[in-house]
């Protein structure tokens, strides 16, 4: 009886042996992570998280996947280190390489107990059986075999335990902000010396802001009550409403995060290290 009793009260304290998933921080995490942007065709209305949003990029046109719990269509036949594998080292679960427009190379550093609460969640929604688009990617970028090379040098797995600070955590590693604030190099990898300074060829081939607290090209002028407001709302210092691809970040993102959440991320950014990059707008 003892050992029985051992026995339950290590399955209990295992890490990872028995998970106990919190759908409403799975839901949060969703909106931390702005999936519905990516994958929900929103300008044509199409179902939530069922795929088929155009993702414009230098290299051509990518379509985000369904990822509702469909069987066949979705992930639905995703097991936990199916999806932990996809998010931490873009493979899919046969074997594949994921194309970077897939973000993983941020979401890499998202923990396991929230990656696990996000599958939970997803899964809790209704199966959308809708096939993927397929990508309209110009040669020889839509092949998958280079992409072992490529992530050889511009991947490095998490997650990263020494990231711990909220706020980084919420803009690098959930938010993916640097995805399109930070310019790209020919092979498209982010260059690190310029992180968060902008890009002129942001999402969509349009221009990202420099959002470092560089004060005549980023956002040093602003106060931390203009960058909360601005996460929350989409309203910029000067009275703007933002549009495009930020416009839905804050609307299914960073406008369902807690003030708490908000006041992290901008903590984050006015630490940055000022970098001059003034963005032109198109």
């Amino acid at each position: 009886m003892r050992r029985f009793l051992l026995a339950t009260l290590f399955l209990i304290a295992a890490p990872g042996a028995v998970w106990a998933a919190d759908l409403a921080r799975g839901k949060y995490l969703l909106h931390a992570g702005n999936c519905i942007s990516c994958h929900t065709d929103l300008k044509n209305k199409g179902p939530l998280l069922a795929g088929g949003r155009a993702l414009k990029t230098p290299f051509g046109t990518f379509y985000g996947p369904n990822i509702t719990p469909d069987k066949e269509t979705g992930i639905g036949a995703w097991s936990d280190a199916d999806f932990i594998r996809a998010l931490r080292q873009g493979v899919s679960p046969k074997g594949e390489h994921y194309f970077p427009v897939f973000p993983y190379t941020s979401f890499t550093r998202i923990t396991d107990a929230d990656l696990l609460d996000l599958k939970a969640y997803l899964f809790s929604l209704a199966p959308v059986k809708r096939a993927n688009t397929p990508h309209d990617v110009a040669f020889p970028f839509g092949y998958r075999f280079p992409l072992f090379g490529w992530k050889l040098l511009n991947f490095r797995q998490g997650p990263d335990a020494a990231d711990a600070d909220r706020g980084s955590y919420l803009a690098n590693a959930l938010g993916h902000c640097a995805e399109c604030h930070t310019q790209r190099n020919v092979m498209g990898a982010l260059k690190r010396p310029m992180w968060m300074a902008g890009s002129q060829d942001g999402a969509e081939g349009k221009p990202a802001p420099n959002i470092t607290p560089d004060k005549e090209t980023g956002i040093g002028e602003w106060t931390v009550r203009d960058l909360t407001y601005f996460l929350e709302t989409g309203t910029t210092r000067e009275g703007d409403v933002v549009g495009g691809l930020m416009a839905e970040v804050v609307e299914h993102g960073t406008g369902h995060l807690s003030e708490a959440d908000r006041q992290a991320m901008t903590a984050y950014l006015r630490a940055l290290p000022p970098i001059a990059n003034k963005i032109k707008r198109k």
